[in-house]
């Protein structure tokens, strides 16, 4: 935890948005250095234009291979495109549509101005689903989408995912295949002719009003009509992010008293407190970060925020503070499964394997089936397109859900619908989703869950990845005997690293992507001095294993 952590940014802590933004034109990246190439990871393709893995060569070789990848699907149908507030964001926005076009796709953009011209994740998930709807999954005239965002990243960072027909995150075949052609274009240096063309585009980029049709249909998954009628009092910030203007229409529309705080964009995010170590993130769950609207906590019912891109949420409650993501979607999941009596009764929950225990008692004590997936909001995708996973939520304050009538409504994270249910939770129930959750403790337990780095090689991060469930011979972990061990998810997915769980408790290893760390996950509802007694037996279960 860096010393000022929660505290206001100095001007040094400050980027030079004129520096940024000059860096994405100018500075060309190297391809033979692995920093500076195409990497697609669990959310898309991120870096800065500072350190030469943002730029515009970046963004035109990689629009070009999005419009090889439609086209070699049979998609010819509208791209929807959407950016959020971060600096970096504007430019490669721009070369994303001027390159997309020029390649003969009909790009659809963003038709509103000022604070209306950003677009969140989820409200271009469900434009796609929107245009998709009724049509066969071989219909050429099948609508994508590319959102440019790098999510809570501090604000030198950008970053650009594309959104198949089905509206969620693409796979890893598609985003293989579109990170391998757009460094092959990085190299021969065919980046070059995509951009700034004197000559017209092949097609003119069209309008959407991504945030009018969102709003509107917000009534088909969040009883709004509870929320006025119940006269919910609650604050929604919107953390500088793409929400900024979302926020109001939604109050407005639906009648709601709503206070919209913060100041507007600013995209160098200086009216945030600094994360956990030392630097500006959007991150609505991180409690440092979440200080900037700590002072309204007893003005509210309920304080919401979302990150630039608002796949993520954060809620706080005049009662309990800043509440847990696992513990928020466990009271989502239980108030879902009493309230939308219209899903289908064999639809599944699903969460990532890294999420909560909590989750699985409550599912189970509402006779419902768990899909536990990897990391990654992808692996809900399939469930929520056909119906047969009604809620998807990861321990990263990331989760959707479907239409009151269980079709679905975004196939990507939606911080804004979350925030809405809480909201909704206050007005149905009279409880705050902190008192829920005080409920569920009282007949399920209380967990103790954390997460600590460990340091690892590369090779052992090879290895790690690479473990079968016979690798573990142990038969006990923290004093309790090992119920199950597992080195791959629930759907048959590898999660690339280990999870041993017991009666009591579980904990999974997976090697970061990015550092020379293990990442550990840990649970136990027998207390903290048993989580922290599951953290060292689990660093020595996978140090015997890993040799």
């Amino acid at each position: 935890m860096d010393v000022r952590a929660g505290l206001l940014p100095r001007p040094e802590d400050l980027v030079d948005v004129a520096a940024l933004t000059r860096a994405y034109s100018e500075v060309v990246p190297d391809p033979t250095v692995a920093s500076q190439r195409v990497v697609f990871g669990t959310s898309g393709h991120r870096g800065s234009a500072l350190t030469a893995s943002f730029n515009e060569a970046h963004i035109a070789a990689i629009a070009k291979a999005i419009a090889e990848y439609r086209a070699a699907q049979g998609i010819r149908g509208p791209l929807f495109i959407g950016a959020d507030t971060h600096a970096l964001s504007a430019p490669a926005e721009h070369t994303a549509i001027e390159v997309l076009s020029a390649a003969g796709v009909h790009v659809l953009t963003n038709a509103g101005t000022g604070d209306e011209a950003f677009v969140p994740t989820p409200a271009l998930s469900h434009a796609i689903l929107t245009h998709n709807r009724g049509r066969a999954l071989d219909d050429p005239e099948r609508a994508d989408g590319v959102i440019v965002t790098p999510s809570h990243n501090p604000p030198a960072d950008g970053g650009i995912k594309y959104n198949p027909p089905h509206g969620g995150p693409a796979d890893g075949d598609a985003t293989g295949w579109i990170a391998a052609r757009a460094n092959e274009l990085l190299e021969t240096g065919g980046w070059r002719d995509l951009v700034h063309h004197e000559s017209p585009a092949k097609t003119v980029p069209g309008a959407y009003d991504f945030l009018g049709a969102y709003v509107e249909g917000l009534a088909n998954v969040i009883d709004m009509r509870a929320i006025r009628d119940a006269g919910v009092r609650f604050a929604a910030h919107p953390l500088g992010g793409a929400s900024v203007a979302y926020w109001p229409a939604i109050r407005d529309r639906y009648e709601l008293d709503l206070a919209v705080l913060g100041t507007g964009v600013d995209p160098q995010f200086g009216f945030l407190h600094l994360d956990w170590d030392g630097k500006i993130r959007m991150d609505p769950s991180s409690a440092q970060v979440m200080s900037t609207v700590a002072s309204y906590r007893d003005e509210f019912a309920i304080v919401t925020g979302n990150d630039a891109d608002a796949d993520r949420h954060g809620i706080l409650t005049r009662d309990g503070g800043l509440m847990n993501p696992n513990h928020f979607l466990a009271v989502a999941i239980d108030y879902l499964l009493e309230h939308r009596p219209d899903w289908p009764a064999t639809a599944r929950i699903g969460k990532t394997l890294v999420s909560s225990a909590m989750i699985d008692r409550v599912v189970a004590a509402h006779g419902r089936r768990l899909d536990e997936v990897p990391v990654g909001f992808k692996w809900f995708v399939p469930g929520l397109s056909d119906g047969s996973v009604v809620f998807g939520g990861e321990e990263s304050a990331g989760a959707s859900f479907q239409r009151f009538d269980g079709t679905p409504w975004s196939t990507d994270k939606d911080g804004i619908l979350l925030c809405l249910l809480a909201a909704e939770i206050q007005a149905v129930t009279g409880q705050s989703p902190s008192e829920r959750y005080a409920a569920l403790v009282e007949r399920f337990g209380e967990p103790a869950y954390a997460r600590i780095d460990a340091p690892a090689t590369a090779e052992q991060k090879a290895r790690l990845s690479a473990l079968s469930a016979a690798d573990v011979t142990a038969t006990e972990l923290a004093g309790d005997p090992i119920t199950a061990v597992a080195t791959e998810a629930s759907n048959g997915a590898a999660i690339g690293g280990l999870k041993v769980s017991t009666e009591r408790a579980w904990f999974a290893a997976r090697p970061s992507g990015t550092e020379d760390v293990m990442k550990i996950y840990a649970e136990s509802f027998a207390g903290p001095n048993h989580l922290i007694e599951v953290q060292a037996a689990a660093q020595a279960l996978v140090a015997r294993v890993l040799g």
